[in-house]
């Protein structure tokens, strides 16, 4: 399935070194089949959202996501995708910037006329195919609505889906250059979250995380000496900090590492879809390889 990973030290610039393929060897190259898409965000220091990714398709493009690309910011968001709607393109691969926020999102969505419909003249917000980047467009005009607020953007529009479309998963990371966002919904897949502190448990150590298979690897030297907020899709080291979110819970990290959480949403969606609901491609993607 989809790997999320969201990191914030604000409002301190750390340096942090990512490898959205760790390099796998031969034989997990054979026995596992290679993601489709990989992409880092991140803010440079006047703000601007910055977004590295590309389709996993080709050799160039491994060897992209292979390649350790060491960047300064306040918060990162790395994805690694598994398609369930949407080609093998850039424009469909995670995360996705809209009105200077960056978002990725692991689930299903469907009825997907539907919601372009209640989209609307916000549906010019999303350039390529998936149901992520049209939850982002929901997203995005709900936070509008809401004078800015974006907890209460992810609520509505999540609210709004659950009720009204079919879902597997809603499960999402949205950063902005000051804060950090994470949704788990429902229950379908975990959502971890760890308070580091300096050093981490044992006070004099970088952070140096590794995801399962190769899939993600994230090192900060600098945050031996700073706290930092890490939201993941799976626990990432041995650290027994980590807490997985619970169903319908909505995360925020603003400034100074203040964190605030409560359940946004207590019931599960109005239409839940199972494994056996979803196209073949769409099951392949939301199942662990």
């Amino acid at each position: 399935m989809c790997r999320l990973f969201g990191l914030s030290s604000a409002p301190r610039r750390t340096h942090a070194t990512f490898w959205l393929l760790d390099a796998p060897d031969s034989l997990s190259r054979q026995s596992h089949r290679d993601p489709d898409g990989t992409g880092l965000g991140y803010f440079a220091a006047d703000g601007t959202p910055c977004v590295d990714k590309a389709p996993v398709a080709a050799f160039r493009d491994r060897a992209f996501a292979e390649e350790a690309r060491r960047v300064e910011s306040s918060t990162f968001l790395a994805h690694v995708r598994f398609a369930s709607t949407g080609s093998l393109q850039p424009r469909n691969t995670h995360p996705f910037a809209q009105e200077g926020r960056l978002f990725a999102h692991n689930g299903v969505i469907e009825g997907l006329d539907l919601l372009d419909a209640h989209l609307g003249q916000d549906r010019s917000l999303v350039g390529g195919d998936t149901d992520s980047e049209r939850f982002f467009a929901l997203v995005t005009r709900e936070i509008r609505a809401n004078g800015g607020d974006v907890g209460a953007g992810i609520e509505h529009a999540a609210r709004w889906i659950a009720r009204n479309l079919p879902v597997y998963a809603l499960n999402l990371v949205l950063t902005t250059p000051a804060g950090l966002w994470a949704l788990r919904y429902p229950a379908t897949h975990e959502l971890y979250v760890l308070q580091r502190p300096a050093g981490g448990q044992h006070g004099t150590r970088h952070l140096d995380h590794s995801g399962s298979e190769g899939r993600m690897r994230v090192h900060s030297a600098d945050l031996a000496a700073h706290p930092a907020v890490v939201v993941a899709s799976e626990r990432m080291d041995d650290n027994p900090a980590w807490r997985p979110m619970e169903p319908g819970e909505l995360l925020q990290v603003g400034p100074g590492l203040h964190t605030s959480r409560r359940v946004v949403l207590p019931d599960p969606p109005s239409h839940p879809l199972t494994l056996d609901d979803l196209r073949p491609a769409a099951a392949a993607s939301q199942q662990a390889v």
